[in-house]
This record gives structure tokens, C-alpha cells and sequence, in this order.
């Protein structure tokens, strides 16, 4: 059983009528309902306003991995509790980042570089499969399209990734490496770009599979006990 805790700021299906019709329970609860028909995941979901973010000690030492979306509100977050999931991620769970996440004080703190990008709303994006070999990439077609999706364009400011599985292509012309794998400690890491809250990019059928083969991936059989030094680079 991998314990898979799915975590949202929950800010935009509340304050947006047309994003509550994509995600009428949530983008989190969107993802959870997706991931609990498979019987090998044992899901719970967090909010933002929730204490502590619902992301507590004993949340974190009780999950495999943790599935991260967050746009609106990340200067908001707190400072302790991202290093509190940076200290467990060093020890082992597992992080999947998705979309605007990649500006989350947790995975800054993780990887060590700005997260910044280029963007641009309204565009379609047809996603490649670059890594066809790598577990996440399992059952996911060359490539496919994406109809409407937020632009992310190069320059993205990362370290070098283990590996680049996807890569986007935009019909404006911007490319952007849309799924990216990290170690960190005893962590894997995996940001994957699509996702924007205005498009139902969470209901199609691969976007599904690839963060259920992500899940699995990520997740560290083992946690250790010990931790690792947490260092935050700027």
C-alpha cells in the first residue's frame, strides 16, 4: 500500500465560479478521486487553511508521497512547514510538484535555484514523451495533445534534472521541459508542468496515468530514521 497524500491550496475553486465548474471539488479532490480507484494507493488530501496546512509531523511521517498544487498563495506558506517537508523528502517520501509548484517555497528550498520561467495563458501544448524508458513514462503514447493549457517557456531556471521524460511544445512556438526528475537525499522528486486550474487538464486520461505512474516512482520503499541536514540555498 503507498500512502499518497494530495495536497492543494484549494484558493481558486473557491474564489473563481468558472474554475469551481472544472473542479467542483477541488483540483485536489479531482486528483484523489482519479488515484483511489487504484486499489495499491491509500489516498488522504490537505488544504491550505487547514493547521499547519495539514501538512503536521505526523501527516508527513505517515505518507509515501506527497502531491503538491499551488499558485496564489506561495509567499503565504509557512516557512517552517516547508522545511519540515524538505527534512521528510531528504529522508525519503516522495514529491510530485505539479504546475505553478515549481515556485513553492518547498521545492525552491529542495532544488536551489529561482523556479522562474517564461509563461503565457491560452495556448495548446503537445506534450513528448523524451524518456520512454523511465517508470513514469509507462503506457503514455510518443506523444499527445493538450487543447488549452498555460504556456511554460525556456528559459526554466532548475538544476540539472536525472532525467527530462517529457517535453512540451506550444502552438505559439515556445518548448519547455514539462516533466523532470530530482534526487534529493533519499528522495525522488518529480515536477510535471500541466495543469492549469482554468483547463481540465487533471480529467484526461493521460495526464492521469503518468501521475499514477509518478506516484509509484516516487515512492522510497524504505524511509530512514535519520536526518539529513536541510540547508536552504539562495
Amino acid at each position: 500500500m503507498i500512502k499518497v497524500t494530495v495536497w492543494n491550496e484549494y484558493y481558486h475553486e473557491r474564489e473563481s465560479a468558472d474554475v469551481a465548474k472544472i473542479y467542483p471539488d477541488g483540483i485536489h479532490g479531482c486528483i484523489a478521486a482519479f488515484l483511489e480507484k487504484d486499489e495499491e494507493f491509500q489516498i488522504r488530501t490537505a488544504t491550505f487553511d487547514m493547521p499547519e496546512h495539514g501538512l503536521t509531523e505526523e501527516v508527513l511521517s505517515d505518507t509515501d508521497v506527497l502531491l503538491i498544487w499551488s499558485h496564489l498563495l506561495q509567499e503565504e506558506f509557512s516557512d517552517e512547514v516547508a522545511a519540515r517537508v524538505q527534512k521528510h523528502v531528504l529522508m525519503g517520501m516522495g514529491l510530485i510538484a505539479l504546475h505553478s509548484a515549481h515556485l513553492s517555497k518547498i521545492l525552491r528550498r529542495l532544488l536551489g535555484t529561482s523556479m522562474t520561467l517564461c509563461w503565457r495563458h491560452d495556448d495548446s501544448e503537445r506534450l513528448f514523451c523524451t524518456t520512454p524508458s523511465h517508470p513514469i513514462a509507462k503506457g503514455i503514447p510518443q506523444s499527445f495533445d493538450i487543447p488549452k493549457e498555460e504556456m511554460y517557456g525556456e528559459y526554466f531556471d532548475i538544476p540539472k534534472p536525472d532525467d527530462i521524460i517529457f517535453t512540451g511544445w506550444f502552438a505559439g512556438g515556445a518548448v519547455f521541459r514539462s516533466g523532470c526528475t530530482f534526487t534529493r537525499g533519499y528522495g525522488r522528486i518529480f515536477y510535471f508542468q500541466p495543469g492549469h486550474e482554468e483547463y481540465p487538464v487533471y480529467q484526461m486520461p493521460e495526464i492521469q496515468q503518468i501521475i499514477r505512474n509518478a506516484v509509484r516512482w516516487c515512492r522510497n520503499g524504505e524511509r530512514k530514521q535519520e536526518e539529513l541536514t536541510c540547508v536552504q540555498i539562495v
